[in-house]
């Protein structure tokens, strides 16, 4: 197959460039205004209860959690001035009329209950719901923020607030986006010069890194239309569109030169390029691109669209290395070592520094392999400790105006108004005394509880088990025809081990109807009892179909397995790094950021998906050239070592260049993008040094013949089906010259 589309892109090579070059021209033009159709959310399971609760919450209430907060500070004196009473219940009341908002509430409307305003008395709290999905409420606190932040004689506002968090957090992942970019390009450009010698030759990695890139804009661009995308998805485009897109076109354009220098005609190499190099590439995009796919099982919109842009991302590098690139080289031919710099001499075979450590290692593997797998186990200690929560206003910079309005908040305020829980009773029945005396015995129980700091309701607001003040015209928003609600504000902090045990007492609390909970500390708890539940089929997903693919391309089960066991060690250095360093905080200062005591939810698992992908992506690379030297040579410890070499200076500067990309995202402001870029940049690093170099030798050689053993019904499977290239003559228009092509991969 790859034969014909080695043929093809010979052939055609000029309607192939120009129809890619019109493709990536409409995809920028179009995909460009992708930006502003990308949301901020997506980190919760809207299958969940707390959905269903916020859902109910809005359609049948026109109320809902609080996502605006107006921090009030008196200038002068306390809240309870008569000055800044009447200023509060003016801003109140002006907020209120905002067509975009459906309720607001304050400090001074609900007959100043205490934890509305700070122990030292001089701040309140305004709250407000907006209503809407994500990008409605985006595009309504882009309004409202600018013209809330006031200054004047008695009072200063700042504005805060889930809504004004993902609002800012937006704004800040474009920025450093951008950022990255700026110093990803010419450093990647001056690395891949280094690497070719040649400017032509460095240009092409970044050729197909474009097509990646901007193709995948389109894609994301189209998929908003029918469905919600974050905004986060758009770092992994870049970084994998850049990394996957050079580490496809390293190896094709790697590979062509040998050709060339081997004594075979442009079109010839070009053709052998795309049947072994081009083999290896598919078989990396397609293990790349499931690993990613299994993040469609999960039904949080942040998890699903890395998936989303992954699998294009992989698509268009994929196609960009062996259609448009085996094209673009057919024009080129001996031209792609234009603008040469310098020159390296080939080493001669089985002189190379790879060969001579994977020499190395095969004469000691027990004692590589054991220490090496150690020190691996070791640093990974540190995950077993792993606590996880939802991002919260820390995620942003300090100086950043809604962290610091929720900092203010978080030390002056003795309960979280903001985050209170909301339990919903849809059917409790029309409004009259007899479920008034329930909802008091039911919100009086509720306010004993541990970590309650207030409920309030439809009959009042209770603390400590009593009733502390008498329905106000505030209390109307918990009244609904045929229901109510309740409001439980808690006195820990909502993202919190505390706040998911109060999650779960007020579940189990004797209800006199049908309840169910929303709220921050709800939200967090069915995130992570969705993630549990479908954890185990996304993890069977990754198993189950890279062990197909690499028994199609190897024909062994052995050296499957093996692979599957070296990715899973060399994640292990990785996880135990994202709690060491951004859970628990070491190194916070250097990098920048602020430790809260937990990571996001979905990194753990998102971070297994895309490193998986990328560690088998390397894998792939190796195995193709150690199955071919077996192949040809029936030597277990010379295609081990031959395979390393052929793939060591490759893989090496593939996996600086990717590594280099991440990093580049370290620098991000916003705390789990830099975890993002700091963890993907290590996990990168150990797979191309410790466990290519070290373990992967070392177990070929403890495993002798056996790498390649297979029961004898999946050995005449593979003879059938496995996913190999038939030795047959190249055949192209441009001259009569056939060469055979070897079986194997590049």
């Amino acid at each position: 197959m790859l034969g014909r589309v080695g043929r093809f892109t010979v052939r055609r090579r000029r309607w192939v460039l120009a129809g890619t070059l019109a493709g990536v021209v409409a995809a920028g033009f179009f995909g460009g205004g992708v930006f502003g159709r990308l949301s901020g959310g997506g980190f919760t399971d809207p299958g969940s209860e707390s959905s269903r609760a916020r859902q109910r919450l809005d359609e049948i209430f026109g109320s809902g959690d609080a996502n605006l907060v107006l921090l009030v500070t008196a200038k002068a004196g306390s809240v309870d001035a008569p000055s800044v009473v009447s200023e509060g219940l003016a801003l109140t009341e002006e907020l209120g009329d905002e067509a975009t908002v459906e309720q607001a509430f304050s400090y001074w409307t609900l007959g100043s209950p205490p934890p509305l305003r700070s122990s030292a008395g001089s701040q309140a709290l305004v709250l407000a719901r907006i209503g809407g999905d994500d990008d409605q409420v985006d595009t309504a606190v882009e309004e409202l923020a600018p013209r809330y932040t006031r200054d004047d004689e008695l009072i200063t506002v700042g504005v805060g607030g889930q809504a004004e968090v993902v609002r800012q957090v937006s704004h800040q992942v474009e920025s450093d986006l951008q950022r990255a970019e700026i110093i990803t390009f010419p450093i990647v450009m001056l690395l891949l010069i280094v690497v070719f010698g040649s400017v032509v030759a460095a240009g092409l990695p970044l050729a197909v890194a474009g097509i990646s890139v901007v193709g995948t804009l389109l894609i994301l661009y189209l998929l908003t239309l029918i469905t919600d995308v974050s905004i986060f998805s758009m770092n992994l485009t870049t970084a994998m569109g850049i990394g996957l897109g050079i580490d496809y076109a390293l190896f094709v354009v790697s590979r062509f030169r040998e050709e060339m220098r081997a004594g075979h005609g442009t079109e010839d190499a070009v053709v052998r390029t795309v049947e072994t190099a081009g083999r290896t590439v598919l078989f990396s995009a397609l293990t790349v691109a499931i690993s990613l796919s299994a993040l469609l099982v999960f039904p949080m919109y942040f998890l699903r669209s890395f998936a989303y842009a992954g699998i294009a991302v992989v698509a268009l590098a994929g196609f960009g290395a062996i259609v448009f690139l085996p094209s673009l080289l057919a024009v080129l031919g001996p031209r792609v070592d234009s603008l040469t710099l310098f020159r390296r001499k080939p080493k001669e075979v089985g002189e190379g520094m790879w060969h001579r450590i994977a020499t190395f290692v095969m004469r000691r593997p027990w004692p590589v392999a054991v220490s090496v797998v150690a020190v691996l186990l070791l640093l990974g200690t540190p995950f077993l400790g792993v606590s996880t929560g939802l991002p919260d206003d820390r995620v942003l910079p300090q100086t950043a105006p809604a962290r610091q309005v929720q900092q203010e908040i978080r030390q002056g305020f003795s309960s979280e108004e903001a985050s209170a829980l909301s339990v919903v009773a849809v059917d409790a029945g029309p409004a009259d005394s007899a479920r008034d005396a329930a909802v008091d015995e039911y919100a009086s129980d509720l306010s004993s509880l541990e970590g309650v700091a207030r409920v309030d309701a439809s009959t009042g607001s209770y603390l400590d088990g009593r009733l502390v003040a008498p329905p106000s015209p505030a209390s109307d928003r918990f009244e609904g025809e045929t229901g109510t609600w309740l409001a439980v504000v808690p006195s820990v902090e909502p993202i919190s081990a505390a706040a998911e045990r109060l999650v779960d007492e007020v579940r189990s609390t004797p209800a006199p109807f049908e309840t169910q909970v929303s709220g921050p500390s709800a939200e967090l708890v069915d995130s992570k009892d969705s993630l549990l539940s479908k954890l185990p089929l996304a993890a069977a997903i990754i198993g189950l179909v890279t062990l197909v693919l690499l028994f199609l391309m190897t024909g062994s089960v052995v050296v499957p397995l093996k692979a599957i066991v070296l990715n899973l060690l060399s994640l292990t250095a990785t996880f135990g790094a994202m709690v060491w360093i951004f859970q628990e905080g070491h190194l916070s200062d250097l990098l920048g950021f602020t430790a809260t005591g937990t990571l996001d939810t979905t990194t753990p698992i998102l971070m297994f998906c895309i490193a998986f992908g990328l560690s088998m992506d390397y894998e792939v690379f190796l195995l193709s050239r150690i199955k071919e030297e077996y192949d040809r040579t029936g030597d277990n410890v010379a295609s081990v070592a031959m395979g390393l070499e052929r793939t060591g200076r490759i893989v090496t500067a593939a996996a600086a260049l990717l590594a280099i990309v991440f990093i580049a995202f370290a620098t991000s402001e916003i705390t789990f993008i830099k975890l993002f870029g700091v963890g993907m940049a290590l996990a990168v690093i150990m797979d191309a040094t410790l466990i290519r170099a070290a373990l992967v030798p070392a177990f070929m050689r403890l495993a002798g013949r056996a790498n390649w053993w297979a029961p004898k019904p999946l050995r005449r499977l593979h003879e059938r089906i496995g996913l190999r290239e038939a030795p047959e003559p190249v055949v192209v228009p441009d001259g009569p010259k056939k060469t055979p092509v070897p079986e194997g991969a590049a």
